[in-house]
């Protein structure tokens, strides 16, 4: 296939929300002008078409909205070059949209990735930036460095997103530290999402938290809808039936359509039966796979940054050489939709986590998540084995 101004495709086609076994898109510069049935699309004066190979699949490029890094850079930490030569391979793999993850660290560490990243928010490498802390617990710090964990600061907060220049999309909080609740109220007048993690609240604080974060996104209209939940089950108590903590209050929330949860469907995080069952649990819909990847993914076993923190992995598997605590993923966005299907969960149901609902969780629906008329090119080829076979970004195959 070739990198043309104006080109078809013809074969199996899958929108995000509709599948074509018979299907076209229509591509003119960077965007979509048609994406449907063949049977409705008029091929006068569009080129030949390229048409799909039997087998393979033409889906929506993966959205991964919970990211740290990959191929040696870490975005807390590393400079500007290596980030976007780690950008430019994620892409490679079918990550056509990043929303870059920064850990907690020191305060100008913080502000120098939040920066950068805005710059790269703005020349269109990312698609914004989430902030995993620094308002986190203790308990549950997880990788995140403790000696910069504080409770919620507004003038740090407003530091960040002036540094970012507005480029921040959402927040991992934890809702029982003072002052939660003010800064619930500040990120949602400036449209940034909650989203509650690292946290060892009990269910009712967490369900509190949760629908006082929905009520003030309501009332500000701004990037997303729903408050969010930082990979779900990490970073937080296991459910007990004497304590079922925040875990539970996120999946009865999700199950009413009022958060969307986070799912790392690595094997590592969450067992494959875990996966299947919370997708049966509170669909799709309510449900944003992501990668929570850092530095190592795509390279060898060996010593890695995770901000701040030294990480060892062995065998794809990060952990800290402090302790054993986990330390971020090495899966691609790829993995995580292949593995989320294999665990038993319906193609279509997977694609929609890991592309529609994170796209629309963070405000991005109307530039990617969907194959649609007036969005951005991005797609990816999947053949009969769901491996990545091409890439197409802003309307151009990746080579």
């Amino acid at each position: 296939m070739t990198n043309t101004h104006r080109q078809v495709i013809l074969g199996r086609i899958h929108t995000g929300l509709t599948e074509h076994a018979e299907g076209a898109l229509a591509i003119e510069n960077e965007r979509i002008t048609y994406a449907g049935a063949r049977e409705y699309f008029d091929p006068e004066g569009w080129p030949v078409p390229d048409v799909l190979e039997s087998g393979d699949i033409l889906v929506p490029g993966f959205v991964d909205t919970h990211c740290h890094g990959a191929f040696g850079a870490d975005f807390s930490t590393s400079a500007e070059e290596p980030v976007r030569q780690a950008l430019a391979k994620l892409h490679e793999f079918g990550t056509t949209t990043v929303v870059a993850s920064l850990v907690t660290a020191r305060r100008d560490e913080m502000l120098r990735a939040a920066a950068l990243f805005g710059a790269l928010t703005i020349d269109g490498s990312v698609a914004g930036i989430h902030l995993e802390g620094p308002f986190l617990s203790h308990a549950r710090c997880g990788a995140q460095d403790p000696q910069w964990l504080m409770r919620p600061d507004l003038e740090l907060t407003a530091q960040l997103i002036q540094a970012s220049g507005g480029t921040i999309r959402a927040m991992t909080y934890a809702p029982e530290l003072e002052g939660a609740i003010t800064l619930v109220e500040f990120l949602t007048s400036l449209g940034v999402v909650p989203s509650i993690g690292h946290t060892d609240a009990d269910a009712s604080t967490t369900e509190a938290s949760l629908a006082h974060a929905r009520q003030g996104m309501a009332a500000s209209r701004g990037i997303g809808t729903l408050p969010t939940v930082t990979h779900l089950f990490n970073g937080m108590p296991t459910i007990h039936h004497r304590s079922p903590g925040p875990a539970m209050a996120c999946l009865r929330a999700a199950a009413r359509g009022e958060a969307v949860i986070e799912l790392i469907a690595d094997t590592l995080h969450l067992d494959p039966y875990t996966v299947e069952s919370v997708f049966e649990l509170v669909g799709a819909d309510n449900i944003a796979l992501v990668t929570d990847s850092m530095a190592a993914a795509g390279l060898d076993d060996g010593t890695y940054r995770l901000g701040p923190a030294t990480v060892h992995v062995n065998d794809a598997a990060a952990t800290l050489s402090s302790s054993s605590a986990i330390a971020g993923g090495t899966a691609f966005m790829r993995d995580i939709f292949r593995n989320t299907v294999r665990a038993g969960v319906p193609f279509d149901h997977a694609l929609r986590s890991a592309t529609v609902v994170p796209a629309h969780t963070h405000g991005l629906s109307e530039r990617v998540g969907r194959l649609a008329s007036g969005l951005h090119a991005d797609a990816v080829i999947l053949n009969d084995d769901l491996n990545v076979a091409r890439v197409l970004r802003r309307g151009t195959w990746i080579a």
